[in-house]
């Protein structure tokens, strides 16, 4: 099928800026870029209406973009908790999800919807993981997710310290089987 035209109404992440028209496929066009409202078709008759209001979208474009740099600022280093059962090799039951991230920031303070969540891969395992939460399409904040098992679990991942399997308390005991080495001094044999 042919690609359509659209005019973007706000930067869309490695599509273009706002009043950029672009070739988008017709599906990514009819059910995530006119319904979201990021895009219009691109018509003679909304090229001509785009150009007209162009100054008052560039000018709210502006104001959210400021709000939002302002909430990036207020909860800059953001740190969240999410408490998961999980199996002793620290593998969940299940994952964390865009929607348990988002319900976690708004406990936090940050009110979100699970579509601001950028998870780069699913989490599936116990530890701290970075995330994106896309405030604006260009205002973006790395939110710590930390998933553990209880609460006093999540104090010790956050201080850095190794928690999950057996075998990571374990490890520290092997080292302490085998004796430092010994290096000959130069010239002595």
């Amino acid at each position: 099928m042919a690609a359509v035209e659209v005019i973007l109404l706000q930067r869309v992440e490695k599509l273009g800026q706002m009043g950029e028209v672009v070739r988008v496929k017709p599906g990514y066009a009819r059910n995530f870029l006119l319904p979201q409202k990021k895009a219009i078709r691109a018509t003679k008759a909304n090229l001509e209406r785009f150009e007209t209001e162009r100054a008052q979208l560039e000018a709210q474009n502006l104001k959210r973009r400021e709000e939002a740099e302002r909430v990036a600022e207020r909860v800059g280093g953001l740190r969240v908790v999410i408490i998961r059962q999980a199996g002793e090799s620290g593998s969940l039951y299940g994952s964390v999800s865009g929607s348990d991230i988002a319900e976690a920031c708004t406990a936090a303070g940050l009110s979100i919807t699970r579509q601001q969540v950028v998870l780069s891969r699913p989490i599936k395992t116990l530890g701290v993981a970075e995330v994106r939460i896309v405030l604006h399409p260009e205002v973006l904040i790395p939110v710590a997710v930390n998933v553990a098992r209880s609460p006093e679990e999540a104090e010790r991942q956050a201080r850095g310290e190794r928690v999950g399997s057996e075998e990571a308390a374990a490890e520290p005991e092997v080292a302490e089987l085998f004796e430092p080495a010994v290096v000959p001094e130069p010239g002595v044999h």
